[in-house]
């Protein structure tokens, strides 16, 4: 008996440290072990480098408090999730909360809607079911990152046309790391990274790229390049140069200037409209001529890889722009009716700028192709839809138009190129040719580029933003003032950047994916019944099998 207590101690006394020494362990080394598929859980080394490595607090506020449907409960635990992981990380310099901004009273509301939308931070409204039916509420899906008084606003819905809405939750879960680990980054570079938008040449100004240019500058040090009076130095300290929508032939000197910057390991986004074509002049008259602009662009851009075709594209995924259809009573009766030449683009490449990303509107692009060129790997990442052609210029554009139905049969083709990734090491347009006059002779491009991306895109409006004419100020990038709709070209923008000053591959994270793994309705209905009768009857049966068993069992050892 004594020997039995002696072993019973000992066992107890084992268990008792090895508790305390599992504790211990616990408490001074981290770790975690991810058994999914597909690595939801597991943070990837970026993220890691860039938590270890904060100077100093990071405080994220989320807006995602209060009485939500399932799926938006389903975000805000995904969102606290990683959170606490990234805490784990960062050493104790990230804190975040999770706030309620329609919990006050109807002036604090108001207030507080106003300061995020200031900030940055757009609303979203929601349809509640309750008791009375369907109510509106208004929700602000996002969060905000402050690291020394800099603030950068973080969209967490990663909205989608034509997809459902477990769908669209999905893509938003699987993007939140990015999404967090890309901001944090951002904010605590302090715009080191310098984005040029060049001038001179006719590109769109300073209201017409505001957004554009407010929203990279959260992040970046932006500003307007003049390639006639900039110094070859000046060019040496920018990462990204972006040609918006010129409209006036580019120098010899420009493009050496250009040049010089690609094989320097410089990246590049052209927006380019091929054709002269606006909207703007056609209200004015009935007709107008589409005919090719005169860029001088054509010789660079076919050595770097790609041509820009001088045509247009006609898609039946078009947005809409309003028209006057007739007079009521003497007044105008303005309707909305899609016009052919303002293709929507979906995207439906996986390259990370354009993974899950909403429609991006365009007006009046052109068609794009591709060059083979060695040591230069292209990608197109925007492409028109199935359901559309081109119109070879100079043609007659009107806007009776849109009167005409479009015949179908005449809009079959294959997904025409209008938006390219080129990335590698370019050849100069300059080799073997005599440096331009007006360039100092000591500048001396090297023949072959070091590593350098660029993106072409065949509309020069895709970066513009719309002007309200009431007071002259800036929509946000992508909006719509007709439809009140909201195109992803802002985010198109952000990502291309982002991809283009990274060199960690951060933007890899947009890649991370969580497989969607719902039940199949037509079956749960089929099978309802049986499944019911499983789960309910199941559990009787067998305790009443375990009962049975057990009384036998204590007849057969009682009664020996």
């Amino acid at each position: 008996m004594v020997n039995s207590k002696k072993k019973d101690l000992t066992r107890l006394a084992i268990l008792l440290v090895g508790i305390l020494l599992v504790n211990f362990v616990a408490s001074n080394f981290f770790t975690r072990f991810d058994f999914t598929a597909e690595k939801r859980y597991t943070l990837s080394p970026i993220t890691k480098n860039i938590l270890a490595g904060l100077q100093d607090q990071v405080q994220i506020t989320v807006y995602l408090e209060g009485d939500f449907p399932a799926g938006f409960k389903r975000l805000r635990n995904a969102t606290n999730d990683l959170l606490r992981d990234f805490d784990s990380y960062a050493g104790g310099k990230l804190q975040f909360d999770f706030v309620n901004p329609t919990s006050d009273d109807q002036k604090s509301q108001e207030e507080s809607y106003q300061r995020l939308i200031e900030l940055g931070i757009e609303p979203t409204n929601l349809s509640v079911k309750t008791e009375d039916g369907m109510s509106q509420k208004i929700i602000f899906p996002a969060a905000l990152i402050t690291y020394k008084g800099i603030q950068i606003p973080v969209k967490l819905i990663q909205t989608r046309a034509g997809i459902s809405p477990e769908e669209v939750l999905n893509n938003s879960i699987q993007n939140l790391e990015y999404a967090f680990a890309s901001a944090i980054k951002k904010v605590t570079i302090g715009g080191s990274v310098r984005i040029g938008f060049t001038e001179g040449h006719g590109e769109l100004n300073d209201l017409q790229l505001s957004d554009a240019m407010k929203s990279l500058g959260d992040s970046y040090e932006v500003g307007r390049v003049n390639l006639a009076t900039i110094p070859f130095d000046g060019l040496d300290r920018l990462k990204v140069l972006i040609i918006a929508k010129p409209v006036k032939p580019f120098s010899e000197e420009d493009k050496y200037k250009i040049d010089y910057f690609v094989m320097h390991g410089g990246s590049l986004i052209w927006s380019i409209d091929q054709v002269n074509a606006e909207l703007d002049s056609l209200r004015g008259s009935e007709e107008q001529l589409a005919f090719p602009k005169k860029l001088d662009l054509d010789d660079i851009l076919f050595k770097y890889g790609v041509r820009l075709n001088y045509d247009l594209i006609a898609d039946m995924n078009a947005a809409q722009i309003p028209l006057n259809v007739g007079d009521v009573g003497g007044q105008s009766q303005i309707q909305l009716l899609p016009w052919l030449f303002y293709p929507v683009f979906v995207p439906i490449a996986t390259h990370p700028v354009v993974k899950n990303l909403d429609g991006i509107k365009s007006e009046f692009p052109g068609t794009i192709d591709l060059i083979a060129v060695k040591n230069v790997r292209s990608e197109v990442i925007l492409s028109s839809s199935p359901y559309s052609r081109k119109l070879e210029i100079p043609t007659m554009l009107s806007l009776r138009m849109v009167e005409q139905e479009p015949d179908p049969s005449l809009f079959q083709s294959t997904p025409m190129p209008a938006g390219v990734l080129l990335e590698g090491n370019f050849s100069s347009n300059f080799k073997n040719r005599p440096i331009p006059q007006g360039i100092d002779k000591k500048i001396n491009i090297p023949e072959i580029s070091k590593p350098a991306k660029m993106f072409v895109f065949s509309d020069g409006d895709l970066f513009k933003n719309q002007i309200n004419s009431s007071d002259g100020s800036p929509y946000p990038l992508g909006f719509d003032r007709y439809t009140q709709q909201q195109y992803a070209n802002k985010s198109l923008l952000l990502n291309a950047v982002d991809y283009l000053s990274d060199d960690s591959g951060i933007i890899g994270l947009r890649n991370k994916e969580i497989k969607l793994r719902l039940l199949d309705r037509a079956k749960i209905r089929q099978e309802k019944t049986f499944w019911q009768l499983i789960n309910i009857g199941l559990p009787i049966l067998l305790l009443i099998v375990c009962g049975i068993f057990q009384h036998y069992y204590r007849i057969r050892k009682y009664t020996r």
